[in-house]
């Protein structure tokens, strides 16, 4: 089994479309079973579109905005099926982004969904506010996989801890915890930090798989200051909180369960795939009959 997250940064990255061609042929190679992608954006003023049933869209429970034009999901899923891969994916935006986005999360499957789900982890439902945030799944083979874009641990209005600790218990009443459950994506909370967002997810019980992972890299997932992280570092150029260097971990593949994990890399770093977003994913492979 082979599971990618990545935060794409989708429309508003620059040389957008050479991008997504070298992001989708990277799918094409590796053939991953699971893709979860965050800041999967549109242009608000876009047309909506009826999508044909051959790109495998699925719409994703309870949405009610169209799927536009420009979406990158949709846009991906072409050229996914230019290259003969099939797969099935779904999309809920959660928030408005730049100012001209609507700014959702996608999830990608090889296999035919058996069910999609979306909810709020934020206190706020406002489209409006940049701070509202959701989680977007789909349940294929029996589990759950949630692509997620989280909030920053020192938030006092919409803290990290609240957002995870409502994830958590929909995640349990959604469905059954016999077997794993994976959460993907943009955590926005350094590994290594005590007491912060990766403390609190891995004290709730979840595992990481960078470190159930028996081959790994340096994990690191955002190697430059990027946005929303310039006013958290004391300098863009040299040392960082603590004496950190600008490369984070903030880009995560939990499970609720242990499990076994060969591989865990970072790909679309410049090293391993061409550079596609201002985050770098990560990718994890595992045996089949051990991870389902």
């Amino acid at each position: 089994m082979k599971l990618i997250t990545l935060n794409t940064h989708s429309l508003a990255e620059p040389d957008y479309e050479r991008k997504l061609a070298a992001f989708a042929r990277l799918v094409d190679k590796e053939q991953p079973d699971i893709i979860a992608l965050q800041e999967v954006n549109q242009t608000m003023s876009g047309g909506a579109v009826q999508v044909p049933d051959e790109l495998g869209y699925v719409p994703c429970r309870d949405n009610e905005t169209p799927v536009r034009q420009d979406n990158h999901a949709l846009a991906l899923s072409r050229l996914l099926k230019e290259a003969g891969c099939r797969y099935w994916w779904t999309w809920a935006p959660a928030k408005v982004g730049y100012e001209i986005y609507e700014e959702g999360l996608a999830v990608f499957s090889r296999s035919a969904m058996e069910d999609t789900h979306q909810f709020f982890i934020s206190k706020s439902h406002d489209f409006h506010n940049w701070k509202t945030r959701k989680m977007v799944g789909v349940r294929a083979g029996g589990m759950w996989f949630y692509s997620v874009h989280m909030g920053w641990w020192e938030d006092e209005e919409e803290p990290f801890s609240s957002h995870w600790d409502r994830a958590g218990e929909v995640m349990k009443a959604q469905g059954s915890m016999d077997v794993p459950i994976w959460v993907m994506g943009d955590f926005n909370s350094p590994a290594g930090i005590p007491e912060g967002g990766w403390d609190y997810v891995k004290a709730s019980g979840w595992k990481d798989t960078y470190e159930l992972a028996k081959e790994k890299d340096d994990g690191i997932t955002v190697g430059k200051v990027i946005d929303g992280w310039r006013e958290r570092l004391e300098n863009q150029d040299g040392e960082g909180q603590a004496g950190r260097k600008p490369g984070m971990r903030i880009d995560y593949i939990w499970c609720s369960q242990k499990v076994q994990v060969d591989k865990s890399e970072v790909i679309c770093n410049g090293i391993n795939y061409e550079v596609v977003s201002d985050h770098y994913g990560v990718m994890i492979t595992g045996r089949g009959d051990k991870l389902l």
